[in-house]
């Protein structure tokens, strides 16, 4: 804001021209350009900008670290307080050897003072006068008592307010003590102070972090490219980038937007479908990499299960070692402490060597029962549905037929064993007890199979049932279809019969109007034909019968008579006269 400056004339200004130094050095401490009576500048290098006298360094009061009192302008130059003569009051300064008056501590945005020790007969014209040179004030709330609130449009205009605290007013050249009083400037709290701060505050945040995330928006890096829109130069690139390994996933996940888009038509279907036989040719080499792969994981677990069989082997000695140790004929040579080691460790080791033989027996048996599943596998399914649930019928038949061999086979051995037994039934030894434990193993075995085997015939009968469901809808659908074309066909017949229908009614009206208006040699206008036609037919439309006539300019001619509001709309029949001019 722009600083108001002192108006004053000659009757004013009490204090002699021949020092001006004094009232110079008081305007600059409010910082104001010192003016003479003239209007001429006192002091010739004075910067306006600056506010402030050249050479001295301005003082900001919104500059951090400004404590309660504001700091001198400069270290080497001292503030110097002069009398102030103003129009209708002089200012006259504080004892320099007395300390600064004592303020409270500054309130945040603070632009509002408590000014205190104004004289009783103190008005706001005064106030106004006295502190309106400081800046531009926008509210005065005055008391009955000798103090006021002033509130400033800036906030560094309450440091130049606060330099008069401490200064001894005057009205006039009157010496009473209503017209004296010694000014006390202090901080003020407001809540318009305090609620224009907060709001500038947050302002200031809004801004910073509207800054921080255009900056992370500047150095987030860029999100991948959208689909490129389908063209027949792109099309042609993406034709030859799917051909290339490094390249093909990206040129796949194109191929597969574009057909999604619908971008395939009759003009570029050949080159799709190139695209999606190089797709295709990219199967073989996804196999062959699979199948390397595989390849490398054999190795890998050949490598793990060699190593395996070695630390294995190793832990065998340590454990063998271990039960050497326990012999009586080393085990009495040790202490009670070393015995109760060697236990532990023994245990230690038969833990970690069980184990890694059950880890290497569990590698062994997934082995096998690859090597089983590998064996096992079924002929490859055909195409088509039916010909999947025949062959898949035709495989759980001969299953069935394996498994009833081996039940058989099962059956004959369980037999043998009762023979067995039989015979050697008076003597009961270990070998009785091993046959007594085969035979209920196999009787479990048996009953496992047979109840496999009961599943089995339960999945081909549900097979069996599916496929004769499958042939029946399939002949349902044939059925609707024969039926649906053969309404369709109905369909087209009606339409037809209709549309002829329409022409000859069509031909019958044109016959009935060329005969009416042939015995009009003047015309008769749509109303009176239509009026003519609904005595045959009451369904008859006036815009039909128009839009029927305008079809035909040969045979039928419209014409205007009258003038003005009896303007009719006549129409001829003129079929006949293209044959007289002939």
């Amino acid at each position: 804001s722009r600083i108001c400056n002192i108006t004053m004339d000659s009757n004013s200004m009490t204090m002699p021209m021949s020092d001006p130094n004094a009232w110079a050095t008081a305007m600059n401490n409010l910082g104001m350009p010192p003016m003479g009576m003239t209007g001429q500048p006192l002091i010739p290098d004075f910067d306006p900008n600056l506010g402030m006298m050249a050479g001295i360094t301005p003082m900001n009061p919104m500059m951090p670290g400004l404590g309660m009192v504001p700091a001198p302008l400069s270290q080497d130059v001292p503030v110097v307080k002069e009398i102030i003569h103003c129009k209708s009051c002089t200012l006259f300064p504080p004892n320099p050897n007395l300390p600064p008056p004592a303020t409270r501590e500054r309130p945040p945005g603070c632009k509002t003072v408590f000014v205190g020790g104004l004289p009783e007969n103190a008005t706001e014209q005064l106030i106004m006068e006295v502190f309106g040179q400081c800046g531009d004030i926008t509210a005065i709330r005055k008391s009955k008592k000798n103090f006021c609130h002033i509130r400033f449009a800036e906030e560094f205009t309450v440091d130049k307010a606060l330099f008069l605290s401490g200064y001894r007013i005057r009205l006039g050249s009157s010496t009473d003590k209503k017209d004296t009083g010694r000014l006390h400037v202090d901080f003020a709290q407001a809540r318009d102070d305090l609620y224009e701060w907060e709001c500038r505050q947050r302002m200031l945040a809004r801004e910073e972090r509207h800054r921080r995330k255009m900056e992370e928006d500047r150095l987030r890096p860029p999100s991948p490219p959208p689909i490129v829109h389908f063209s027949e130069h792109e099309c042609s690139q993406l034709g030859d980038k799917i051909k290339d390994d490094g390249k093909f996933p990206e040129a796949v996940r194109v191929l597969l937007t574009w057909l999604e888009r619908g971008e395939v038509n009759r003009r570029n279907a050949n080159n799709f479908y190139s695209m999606i036989q190089s797709s295709n040719s990219h199967i073989r080499r996804l196999m062959s990499e699979k199948s390397q792969h595989e390849k490398e994981m054999e190795e890998a677990k050949d490598k793990f299960k060699t190593a395996l069989a070695g630390i294995l082997a190793q832990f065998e000695q340590i454990v063998s070692v271990f039960q050497a140790a326990s012999k009586q004929k080393a085990w009495d040579h040790f202490s009670k402490a070393q015995r109760k080691n060697l236990d532990m460790w023994r245990k230690q080791a038969e833990e970690i060597r069980n184990m890694h033989n059950e880890q290497l027996m569990g590698i062994r048996r997934e082995e096998e029962m690859e090597m089983s599943d590998d064996d096992m596998e079924d002929a490859p399914d055909s195409k088509d549905s039916e010909d999947s649930g025949v062959s898949q019928a035709e495989a759980l038949k001969e299953e069935n037929d394996s498994l009833r061999c081996q039940l058989d086979a099962y059956r004959n051995e369980v037999e043998l064993l009762k023979q067995e037994q039989g015979k050697n039934q008076p003597i009961r030894s270990e070998e009785d007890n091993t046959h007594s434990q085969q035979l209920s193993f196999l009787q479990q075995a048996l009953q496992g199979m047979q109840k496999q085997l009961l599943k089995m015939r339960d999945e081909l009968k549900q097979r069996e049932a599916e496929l004769e469901k499958s042939l029946e809808d399939k002949e349902q659908l044939k059925n609707q279809v024969q039926t649906l074309k053969e309404g369709l066909h109905n369909l087209q017949n009606i339409q037809a019969m209709r549309v002829s229908l329409t022409e000859n009614i069509h031909v019958h009206m044109l016959g009935i109007i060329s005969t009416f208006l042939h015995v009009h040699p003047f015309g008769a206008s749509i109303e009176y034909i239509c009026s003519y036609l609904q005595r045959l037919d009451t369904k008859i439309n006036p815009c039909e019968v128009e839009a029927l006539l305008s079809r035909l300019p040969c045979t039928f001619r419209q014409e205007l008579t009258g003038v003005g509001a009896s303007l009719e709309k006549r129409w001829n029949f003129c079929g006949f006269q293209g044959i007289k001019s002939t």
